[in-house]
């Protein structure tokens, strides 16, 4: 009994987290070469209102904004942002978190 309560504990808990997240945006930049490119990018999303967190894929060409719960972006506004620090976004997709 005690291994049911533990698991249903568990679950909710584990579920209350995921309604707890933000979003997920896979942005396709072009003319990523380097980890100087890279902090450019990152440090402007970070100073961005909503922004948890960012990670950077220079050989893929990716970066990955996550958002806070409740804030979304456009894409004009990702667009933007990339074209501000001197990049341009290829592809973008989005995905709950």
């Amino acid at each position: 009994m005690r291994i049911i309560q533990f698991v249903l504990i568990i679950t909710l808990v584990g579920t209350g987290y995921s309604f707890a997240a933000g979003t997920r945006y896979e942005l396709r930049v072009d003319g990523l070469a380097c980890p100087f490119c890279a902090y450019g990018i990152e440090k402007t999303f970070i100073q961005t209102e909503g922004v948890e967190s960012v990670e950077i894929d220079i050989k893929n060409g990716l970066v990955i904004v996550n958002t806070v719960e409740g804030i979304k972006f456009s894409e004009d506004k990702l667009i933007t942002i990339i074209d501000d620090t001197g990049f341009t976004m290829k592809s973008m997709s989005v995905k709950p978190r």
